[in-house]
């Protein structure tokens, strides 16, 4: 045992000592997690504003334009300009100068001093699903906050009505209220799962490249003539990236509780040991990559398909997998970002601790077991060719 520990530990010095001499690369394999979580945070973005609308005020009274005030006073519309035909309001939508339409008819303000209810049209650009959704939903918002106000106004101002007339009585008032994030923000949902997809893409790719780079140029060929065993060989390549991607990971973490004021109100012994196994998972599946591909080109090429595409679509990152079909909600068990996704908001948004994730973390130490098993059983037979 203390030979092995030996043994291991000449090899992860060894290692450190290839990554100092190449001090560009370090700088690169540091600095570009951070650049990533920079550009995606602020380029990945599900919060919907200033969505570009212009305005058909065929009636110009002062109670059409108190109602186009209630678009302009929020931060979701953005009153871009007025038309004032077909014409134009079609124009504006070809040529991506609106996305949003609001039409006020002729008599607008007669029909609700006679007590009527005034038809009002909202146009939607449904080439922005987005958009379109979330201007459906914001127009009716304000059309119901609209016609409450008009309402109380008429009855405080209505001869003889009394509080009966207001329509309160017998109905139910909902408050709703958004706990984990209350804000709603796009960044400290997405970030946790960032910080997740940013170290599997590093590692794999990395770990899949490096080792295919060493056997092109037969340094690998005095390793396996080493005393070293296998299953030495591959965690003693292991261990140097797993401390690297320690130090990444902190690096990506502080900036975004720095940066974007994302919260960490989960056990952080239960981040740091869930990081640990779902990093060794991680850099197992580059050995594995790297075992299996006959050039650092094609290594690069396998590492990015394997570790970004199911990272980013398969995790929970950035969509819900209740919304998946259900073969692919299976297929998201095969890649270890789904479990450590999952982890990761816990620990950040929900204050979780080791009972709350305890299936997660299993899954994802059976993951890793098997991975790593796999790594030495394919990186053995590669070297006996």
């Amino acid at each position: 045992m203390r030979s092995s520990l030996t043994r291991i530990g000449a090899l992860v010095r060894k290692e450190f000592l290839h990554l100092i001499r190449d001090p560009r690369a370090l700088a690169i394999v540091i600095l570009l997690p951070m650049m990533q979580l920079l550009l995606f945070a602020w380029a990945i973005s599900f919060d919907v504003r200033n969505v570009s609308t212009v305005v058909w005020d065929a009636d110009q009274t002062p109670a059409s334009r108190a109602y186009v005030q209630q678009y302009s006073a929020g931060g979701f519309f953005h009153v871009v300009g007025a038309v004032d035909s077909q014409a134009a309001l079609d124009d504006a939508f070809e040529r991506d100068r609106a996305r949003v339409a609001l039409v006020i008819p002729a008599g607008f303000q007669q029909v609700q001093d006679a007590g009527g209810r005034a038809p009002v049209q909202v146009l939607v650009d449904g080439s922005q699903t987005t958009s379109a959704r979330m201007g459906e939903a914001y127009s009716l918002a304000l059309n119901q906050r609209y016609n409450a106000a008009s309402y109380a106004t008429w009855v405080a101002t209505a001869p003889g009505a009394g509080p009966s007339d207001a329509g309160t009585q017998g109905m139910a008032t909902a408050s709703v209220r958004t706990w984990y994030n209350p804000d709603r923000l796009s960044s400290v949902f997405l970030i946790p799962g960032l910080i997740v997809v940013i170290i599997m893409i590093v590692t794999v790719q990395q770990t899949a490249v490096t080792i295919v780079r060493e056997r092109d140029q037969h340094t690998a060929e005095q390793m396996l003539v080493s005393p070293l065993r296998h299953t030495e060989l591959v965690i003693g390549k292991l261990l140097p990236w797993t401390l690297l991607a320690f130090v990444i990971m902190t690096a990506v973490t502080g900036l975004g509780m720095w940066l974007f004021e994302l919260p960490l109100r989960g056990s952080v012994p239960l981040l740091l040991v869930a990081s640990v196994v779902f990093v060794f998972a991680s850099l197992a599946i580059g050995v594995i990559i790297s075992s299996v591909t006959p050039s650092p080109e094609t290594a690069n090429i396998t590492a990015l398909m394997i570790a970004v595409l199911p990272s980013f679509l398969l995790s929970g990152f950035a969509f819900p997998l209740e919304a998946m079909p259900a073969v692919l909600q299976w297929l998201t068990y095969v890649f270890p970002a789904r479990e450590m996704v999952t982890i990761s908001r816990g620990v950040f948004l929900k204050g979780a601790g080791f009972a709350d994730v305890a299936v997660d973390l299993a899954l994802l130490v059976g993951y890793a077991v098997v991975m790593v098993a796999l790594a030495v059983r394919l990186y053995a037979r590669r070297a006996r060719r």
